[in-house]
């Protein structure tokens, strides 16, 4: 029987938590890096590949919790580096369209499958359960992670 109890188990999982977190947040940062972004440069690239197709700079504000205000500046360093266009949407000529350029997109995906090489690796021999509970566990703190992110910038404008 073991001597752990709830309270020692959710410790745990709360230093686990943090220093995960602290790992990705360097992980991105050395991305970043590599490809000489910001760290939110990336995170946007990111999502914006798991995307179906040109979306708005208000999308883009939703997807990384940015005011509408960073999400342009942030749309404008991706357009000067090369990474987005811009362009009026042929259906409602008020709404610009932002639209990754491929060329670059397929260099940013070609270091995300290369480094997918060693995730792969690391969860292969877990089970279909196990996979599961994994995949799970992340929508629900991106979930919890995309409330907090809203949180905190109602505070930070009411403040």
């Amino acid at each position: 029987m073991s001597d752990t109890t709830g309270d020692d188990l959710l410790a745990e999982l709360r230093a686990a938590s943090r220093r995960y977190m602290a790992s990705y947040v360097l992980f991105n940062q050395a991305v970043a890096d590599h490809f000489g972004l910001h760290p939110t440069d990336v995170q946007c690239l990111n999502l914006l590949s798991l995307e179906s197709g040109p979306v708005t700079t208000g999308r883009i504000a939703e997807l990384t919790g940015l005011t509408s205000g960073s999400a342009t500046r942030l749309v404008d360093r991706l357009e000067k580096a090369g990474y987005l266009t811009r362009e009026r949407d042929t259906h409602d000529r008020r709404r610009v369209l932002v639209r990754p350029v491929p060329a670059a997109m397929a260099r940013f995906g070609e270091l995300w499958r290369e480094l997918s090489a060693d995730w792969d690796e690391l969860f292969v021999r877990d089970s279909e359960q196990e996979l599961r509970l994994l995949i799970r566990h992340m929508q629900r703190t991106t979930e919890l992670g995309r409330r907090q992110i809203a949180e905190l910038t109602a505070r930070r404008t009411a403040g």
